[in-house]
């Protein structure tokens, strides 16, 4: 193969601190480094100054400072990214399209660039006019501009579809840590028991059913917790504030966690986690979810019904969450059968070492490689 390097743009950095694409490419690099592939990761710092360099388990890192915090922040930062990494070769990863339009400098330059084109952001109702038109021209320029694009979820390849050539659309799903064993004692610091809780990890936003979940759940005596991992400011924002005033005694809002060990054990003990994602594609909290085995109650859509397929109940509305609620609090036979299909769905469809080969094949023939099998 002519050069067997790759330049991943669009995130903050490695090792993950942020999110999901932080953690993917967390994992791809490790896999990549293992298989003797050069690692470019592109890392956003805070404050002034000169772009510098550093090793992270066989990765250099660039990092660049930027000033600006925020949505600006990220763009000057993207836009820094793109114009720095033209003078490498071999092929590139962009994830997400958010400031696609500045990669028609690739495209200008030749250089082959694969874009994960994530969700559908513009349809996201936190946003206002102005930040929708930007993910939506940006989506197209995505489209446009990108070599060859990766769609997380067979419907995010059909939304793509619509816009360009099916035959430039490759669909790989997220994967997701498998959790085997967690350390329970974990539990006594949230005073809570094994089996004896429902577990929700999202951002408090109307999109993500919080409300509705939280109002079914509170509706009467449950005799469980009810713990909502997230960040909730009830006095500066009238959606976290609804959300405190329809929570029972029996909700739980720890904040935000960000230790692995003791998400797990969360995640883990828990009786059943709930998803209430409208919008998305392959979301990894609900593969995590998977990965850990867990009963779920989903918000019933396209999306997430292809993600859980039969380890969930689904909603579509508030009665029917409180019916879910119902049936999983008093039917342990129902709880191992949804456990079941999650652990068998998690270990056919979501293990990391499958959906990272599948990026190794895509990067080896987007660089003119036929050595598929001694790449993968």
């Amino acid at each position: 193969m002519s050069d067997r390097s790759i330049t991943i743009l669009g995130i903050r950095g490695v090792p993950a601190q942020h999110g999901g694409f932080e953690t993917f490419a967390e994992y791809l690099c490790e896999y990549l480094i293992a298989r003797d592939w050069n690692v470019k990761v592109y890392c956003q710092e805070k404050g002034a100054g000169a772009i510098y360099y550093s090793e992270w388990q066989g990765v250099e890192r660039i990092h660049i400072p930027i000033k600006n915090t925020g949505p600006l922040g990220t763009i000057i930062f993207d836009l820094k990214s793109v114009i720095h990494s033209l003078r490498f070769n071999g092929v590139f990863l962009t994830l997400g399209y958010n400031t696609a339009i500045f990669n028609l400098l690739h495209l200008f330059a030749g250089k082959y660039n694969i874009i994960n084109m994530d969700g559908i952001e513009w349809k996201r109702k936190k946003w206002g006019m102005v930040a929708r038109s930007w993910f939506w021209l940006n989506e197209r320029f995505g489209c446009w501009f990108g070599s060859h694009l990766v769609a997380d979820h067979p419907r995010i390849r059909d939304h793509l579809a619509t816009r360009i050539s099916e035959k430039k659309i490759t669909m790989i799903p997220y994967g997701g840590r498998e959790i085997l064993e967690a350390d329970e004692q974990i539990l006594a610091e949230y005073g809570l028991q094994k089996d004896k809780y429902a577990i929700l990890i999202a951002r408090a936003e109307p999109e993500n059913s919080i409300l509705e979940v939280v109002e079914a759940f509170s509706a009467k005596k449950r005799g469980f917790k009810f713990v909502v991992l997230g960040e909730y400011w009830p006095e500066s924002n009238a959606y976290h504030r609804a959300v405190m005033d329809v929570a029972s005694d029996e909700l739980f809002f720890p904040g935000a966690i960000y230790d692995m060990e003791k998400i797990g054990a969360l995640r883990l003990f828990a009786r059943v986690y709930v998803h209430g994602h409208k919008v998305g594609g392959t979301n990894p909290s609900l593969v995590e979810a998977l990965g850990a085995g867990n009963a779920i109650i989903a918000h019933d859509n396209k999306f997430n019904r292809w993600v859980a397929k039969g380890g969930a109940l689904y909603f579509d509305g508030a009665c029917s969450i409180g019916v879910a609620f119902d049936k999983i609090f008093s039917d342990d036979e129902l709880v191992k059968g949804l456990q079941s299909e999650s652990k068998e769905n998690f270990q056919k469809n979501f293990q990391w070492e499958d959906i990272l080969g599948q990026y190794e094949r895509l990067f080896v023939r987007s660089l003119g490689g036929k050595e598929l099998d001694d790449a993968v």
